[in-house]
């Protein structure tokens, strides 16, 4: 599908019914893209689903049948001329008719449809299009394996993080188009680069309907519109090309994301144009290596399956991957603007992130999240709408599988920010079952392979030598600070430190009598900072870990700061230990940075809509190209002990830097304390320099934490600053005590 070609919208009703031969006894205004729930919430009054536990009231919706219609009168058109219906995304099953008639059905949310209405149309047309219930495997238990034979996102039927709200309904640009006999209907730029990436073989395919005379002319023009190479010929033959010098597109944190734009112009036998399709090129060549070392594993006999390749190579200069994982910023995708995309993208930029995992258990994202990477420089880890289940090998749904990949695979193979497909999420868990020799896997492989062949595919995430995990600041007895000393990954996939949405997000949701203390069966639980994931009461809240390093909170603000400062320290942690570890490591992508719905707590950086959590900022400092940074051995340290913490400075510029003086400085409640002056080495490009250890006797101080500052002589672009918590001597011996009494 062109998707520049313009449709013509139409005014939508919705209705709803028990079954599918009822016709609906009322219909109410619909929007465009948008989702039957909130076309019904709004109808009905419903309050908002975001606050409490009013997304609830919407539950009774998943076993309805819906009704859009629209009416129209016929155009006119000429006698080249046929009218089409087209919508980008229909979620899931549906059938379209056309004046009582069906014209087409079928399921999945992310192919095209398309039906031509000509021959059908009267004076007046009434279209609809029928919606069906959610689709369900089972009854029971009502959770994600309900959609474990379905390509429909699972993370709508309830996650840790998400509340239990299905989407269903026309989710994409929807319209119709009329279409000439001679039209196009795809154009894609496909290159090779030579291996010196000095020039590009450059090979323009185009899809459509063909008549006598009528030939296809192409043009590709530089950043500042110069045209650098054209082509002709017949609609459906490939046009071969060549350009020399292309300029790359890079990622923002290694050079500039260069964009050329393709012009395919449609032209009739008079020579006038009839039809143009136009998109953005970016030239890059985007690997998965091996990690440095990870052929020499396993060590032992039997030699066999090494960790796989996890570092990518971008325009043959390997990079270190730091980012997040993004969900769909809406309960309901259809809601999702492009706006709204390019306000979270800028964020992501802003945080130092040049990688963005787009999670297997949420959709893909409309186009406009694409042009957003493309045009900002940030790489894009794709996933297929599988995760954590155990897909089927039956017929019938990889048929719908391959239709859904392959329309998906069309559709963002072009843009250059596409860095790894990847089959799902968590599929070689126990809890999914899955393996390579799995056939939705091979199917999706077996896609990506005949359609993108120059994108490097994953069959899920994690693979060996990769890592998810952990999610808490403390887990079975040890910090986050000694979890990652002890962790030897290529990759960390995922990673989570929990912390509570800001005071103006709380608002929102919760009620002001249930705002203080956060107590379960609240809307806090509702919103999941209470037992919401593994089976443990306390999370995402974790009241248990703030009060092992704090006194109990006394007010909202003060459990509000004291878990800030824990996800930002902890998220801090990982991602400078990461980058410590390579060149064995060479990727680290939090979870997660979204989120579709305000949750109380949970690990994501910005709170729904766009609120972010001072962790953000945390995670910005420790992801600078260049800076300091100190390696601590745990988070909680007592009076009198022997503080001890070494330092670096993490490089991932594509250049040299340095030499550098660093000085660390400890600060209590009273007078700094100097601890070391150290006068690094110069750093060769995309390489670390580990500094000495920096050792000084705790003194006593009247406060519950104390700080770590690190400042480089004449950069203090680079220059860090940490939190540590303190107890004082009288409680050396009992680590639960409040590490805030004082004496």
């Amino acid at each position: 599908m062109i998707r520049n070609h313009p449709l013509q919208p139409l005014s939508w009703v919705v209705g709803h019914a028990a079954d599918r031969t009822a016709a609906p006894r009322r219909f109410v205004p619909a929007t465009v893209p948008g989702a039957v729930q909130a076309d019904i919430a709004r109808a009905e009054g419903y309050p908002d689903w975001n606050r409490a536990d009013n997304y609830r009231m919407l539950a009774w919706l998943e076993d309805r049948y819906f009704t859009y219609r629209a009416e129209f009168e016929s155009p006119a058109l000429a006698d080249d001329e046929r009218l089409w219906f087209v919508s980008k995304g229909i979620d899931y099953r549906y059938e379209v008719r056309l004046n009582g008639l069906t014209l087409t059905e079928g399921e999945g949310m992310f192919a095209p449809v398309e039906a031509d209405l000509t021959p059908h149309l009267a004076p007046h047309n009434r279209l609809e299009v029928v919606v069906y219930p959610v689709p369900k495997r089972h009854a029971e238990p009502t959770d994600r394996t309900q959609a474990s034979h379905v390509v429909k996102p699972a993370v709508g039927y309830g996650w840790d993080w998400h509340p239990r709200l299905v989407p269903l309904g026309i989710w994409d640009d929807t319209g119709l188009q009329r279409r000439r006999r001679a039209h196009l209907t795809d154009v894609c730029v496909r290159y090779t680069l030579d291996d010196d990436l000095g020039g590009a073989d450059i090979l323009v395919e185009s899809e459509g309907a063909a008549s006598e005379g009528f030939v296809g002319r192409w043009e590709l023009f530089d950043p500042e519109g110069r045209c650098v190479a054209r082509a002709e010929g017949a609609v459906g033959e490939p046009l071969a090309t060549r350009l020399e010098h292309p300029r790359l597109w890079w990622t923002h944190d290694h050079g500039d994301p260069v964009l050329y734009t393709s012009r395919y112009r449609l032209v009739g036998p008079d020579g006038s144009e009839t039809e143009r399709a136009e998109e953005c090129v970016g030239f890059r060549r985007v690997r998965l290596v091996m990690n440095e070392g990870a052929w020499s594993e396993p060590k032992g006999f039997p030699k066999t399956r090494s960790a796989a390749p996890a570092q990518i190579e971008l325009n043959g200069r390997r990079i270190f991957a730091k980012g997040s994982n993004w969900v769909c910023p809406e309960l309901f995708p259809g809601l999702v603007t492009a706006q709204r995309y390019e306000e979270l993208v800028t964020t992501a930029v802003r945080t130092n992130f040049n990688i963005l995992r787009s999670w297997g258990g949420g959709i893909v994202n409309k186009d406009s999240f694409f042009d957003c990477c493309d045009a900002m420089g940030i790489l894009v880890w794709q996933e297929f709408p599988l995760a954590c289940n155990c897909y089927p090998d039956a017929p019938e749904y990889l048929a719908v599988l391959e239709r859904e990949a392959c329309a998906i695979v069309r559709r963002l193979r072009r843009h250059p920010s596409l860095a790894i497909w990847c089959g799902g999420n968590e599929l070689f868990n126990s809890w999914s079952g899955m393996t390579d020799q799995s056939l939705p896997l091979r199917l999706l492989n077996a896609v990506c392979y005949r359609l993108s062949p120059e994108i490097p595919f994953n069959a899920t995430s994690p693979l060996n030598g990769m890592a998810h995990g952990h999610y808490l600041f403390y887990w079975e007895g040890r910090d986050v600070f000694q979890l990652m000393n002890e962790s030897r990954f290529t990759a960390y996939t995922e990673f989570g430190i929990p912390g509570i949405a800001p005071r103006e997000a709380l608002e929102r949701i919760i009620p002001q009598e249930e705002l203080f203390p956060p107590q379960p069966g609240t809307a806090w639980e509702e919103h999941h900072a209470f037992g919401a994931w593994d089976g443990d009461p306390a999370t995402w809240l974790a009241q248990p870990t703030l009060e092992r390093y704090f006194r109990p909170a006394e007010t909202l603000d003060e459990l509000i700061s004291q878990s800030s400062l824990l996800q930002g320290e902890g998220y801090k942690a990982i991602f400078e230990e990461a980058r410590r570890q390579k060149p064995y490591c060479a990727m680290a992508l939090n979870w997660c940075f979204d989120e579709p719905w305000p949750a109380a707590a949970n690990n994501s950086l910005v709170v729904y809509p766009s609120i972010a959590k001072p962790a953000l900022e945390e995670v910005r400092l420790a992801c600078r190209p260049l800076c300091a940074s100190a390696r601590f051995g745990h988070f909680d340290w007592e009076e009198g002990d022997l503080f001890s913490c070494d330092l670096w400075i993490l490089n991932d510029l594509p250049h040299g830097v340095g030499p550098f003086v660093v000085r660390a400085t400890l600060r209590g409640d009273a007078s700094p304390v100097q601890m070391l002056r150290w006068e690094s080495p110069a750093a060769e490009a995309g390489c670390n320099i580990a500094g000495p250890a920096a050792r000084v006797r705790l003194p006593a101080w009247d406060t519950d934490r104390f700080h770590v500052e690190l400042s480089v002589e004449g950069h203090p672009e680079m220059d860090a600053h940490y939190t540590l918590a303190y107890r004082r001597k009288a409680y050396r011996h009992d680590r639960t005590a409040p590490m805030n009494v004082t004496e």
